[in-house]
């Protein structure tokens, strides 16, 4: 039997038995219990729930962001749930990329610079990091703004910088948290096509956060919270139960 993409995927994100509970004065808050979860190497992953069901607290354990209380986080080989903090600072910086609401570039500086600030903290000379950058911008669409700073940008144009420098690195996984939430649906759909895009030719992982039903259409797999717990995991259309 021939290979396909599908067949010669990898698991990539493998999460077990996760719990994490916060203090919140003498109480003790429930964020995430019971999470086993595999997200396969070039897999478009789409974590859904309503405003305060657990899918940020989630995103944060999968990136290293936070610790759980009890469980484990690997990806690829690596258990970042328990690395020290400085290993886990370097592994971020090498192998994950982040897409966020609100774009997060900076204000001081242009497109371009902005960039390919990822490459700049691993030590790549300007020359190479800048070209790196200009490529990219192209690529979205901003050949006329490589010298433009973030508050001479709209939104749609922010965050095609963002995307820009999510996958500068080459990342194994990119973490994109509620990407479209301040987009219009026309610029919502052209950002999504790009993810995708920037993905499938690298055979990254792409996380999508999501409270958007309508984003759910772009993924692979479907993963569903409700109030800190997952209800379902549907991948192509079909319930998968594999963790």
């Amino acid at each position: 039997m021939s290979e396909t993409p599908e067949t010669r995927a990898k698991p990539l994100i493998r999460v077990r038995d996760l719990r994490k509970v916060y203090a919140v004065g003498e109480e003790r808050v429930v964020a995430l219990d019971k999470i086993n979860l595999t997200i396969m190497q070039g897999e478009t992953c789409c974590i859904f729930s309503t405003s305060g069901s657990g899918k940020s607290t989630l995103l944060n354990q999968l990136a290293g962001m936070e610790r759980p209380s009890v469980g484990d986080v690997f990806i690829g080989n690596s258990a970042i749930s328990r690395m020290p903090e400085s290993d886990l600072a370097i592994f971020r910086q090498r192998y994950l990329g982040f897409i966020f609401q609100s774009y997060n570039l900076l204000p001081q500086l242009t497109a371009v610079e902005n960039v390919a600030l990822p490459l700049a903290f691993r030590g790549i000379e300007k020359r190479v990091r800048d070209r790196m950058a200009v490529d990219l911008l192209k690529r979205v669409g901003l050949r006329h703004r490589l010298s433009h700073y973030p508050g001479q940008m709209s939104g749609g144009q922010q965050q095609r910088v963002g995307i820009a420098r999510a996958f500068i690195n080459r990342p194994k996984v990119v973490f994109a948290d509620e990407p479209t939430g301040n987009l219009d649906t026309r610029t919502t759909g052209e950002v999504l096509h790009m993810m995708k895009e920037f993905a499938a030719e690298f055979n990254e992982t792409l996380i999508l956060v999501t409270h958007d039903p309508t984003i759910q259409e772009y993924a692979d797999r479907v993963v569903t919270l409700r109030d800190g717990v997952v209800i379902s995991n549907i991948k192509g259309g079909k319930a998968d139960e594999t963790i």
